[in-house]
């Protein structure tokens, strides 16, 4: 007889990124896994959000009480209607020897959230695990969104429906976004001829409810302080179309009076106007670090 190892590759790494979308709309993904073996594999699919003993293990201390380095919770946010935020079909079959099968990796979020993820394991022969790819994706009521810097909220939510309130300065002048706040850190190397850098992203979500030009635009607004205390920008304005990315770059020198022992910390205003204005205070935090 010969012995034979089953062997697969897949598509993907171990991240799955749906990136944004517009909540209560649909996307999907296309993963491909191909039997490298010279013997029929039967395969199943699990979620670890339909896990049967998920309960069990979420007998733990909250994630929300622990620090963001400490966090390992794999399954994030779920949808209020109780379906499943990620899906994939087939869920189980047989791939000969040689040949590909094609997931579809389904995204429905049905509110706004940053923080969707599952895992989703592939299973040959009901028991050996083949593949696991973590699944992320985030969901906007609105058709823009900001990402960088140090994440500074809670990604665990209550499952409570709360009704968002406008801030007062903004009554009367149409919708407007309540303010958010970024944290960028940059880091100087002592020594160093480079700057330390950071970037801030900016996007367009692929959607028909936005004008096909000009769907989003956005301005951060530098003062003087940001120039004195040694931060430059680096296409601080702009406009979008749907589906774009663009990137604001911020560098840092130290300047020659910098106290050490008082590392600046300066906030510029991030502006981003789509179908509503929404608002973020940047805070620039930086510091000088030895080589070592």
């Amino acid at each position: 007889g010969h012995g034979v190892v089953p062997s697969t590759e897949c598509s993907v790494g171990e991240v799955l990124d749906m990136g944004y979308v517009m909540a209560r709309d649909t996307v999907t993904a296309t993963v491909q896994i191909k039997n490298t073996s010279s013997l029929t594999l039967p395969f199943s699919v699990q979620l670890e959000s339909l896990s049967p003993t998920r309960d069990r293990d979420r007998q733990q201390i909250p994630s929300f009480l622990t620090s963001s380095l400490q966090r390992t919770e794999i399954v994030g946010t779920q949808n209020y209607n109780g379906f499943s935020v990620f899906s994939v079909s087939p869920t189980e079959g047989k791939i000969k020897a040689g040949m590909s099968q094609d997931f579809v990796v389904t995204f429905s979020p049905d509110h706004e959230s940053l923080y969707y993820s599952d895992r989703l394991k592939v299973l040959l022969f009901g028991k050996q695990t083949a593949h696991e790819i973590q699944l992320k994706g985030a969901a906007r009521d609105h058709p823009m969104f900001v990402q960088g810097g140090v994440p500074l909220d809670v990604p665990v939510e209550s499952l409570a429906v709360t009704s968002p309130v406008a801030p007062r300065k903004a009554l009367g002048r149409g919708p407007q976004g309540a303010v958010r706040s970024l944290l960028l850190l940059l880091e100087f190397v002592e020594g160093s001829a480079e700057p330390a850098r950071a970037e801030i992203t900016v996007g367009a979500i692929q959607t028909p409810q936005l004008a096909a030009k000009k769907a989003v635009e956005f301005s951060l607004d530098s003062g003087p302080e940001l120039r004195r205390a040694g931060f430059q920008l680096d296409g601080p304005r702009g406009a979008l179309e749907r589906g774009q990315l663009k990137r604001i770059g911020v560098s840092w020198v130290p300047p020659a009076d910098l106290q050490t022992s008082d590392p600046p910390l300066v906030s510029a205003l991030l502006t981003v106007k789509g179908d509503i204005t929404e608002s973020y205070r940047v805070l620039l935090m930086a510091r000088v670090v030895s080589a070592a």
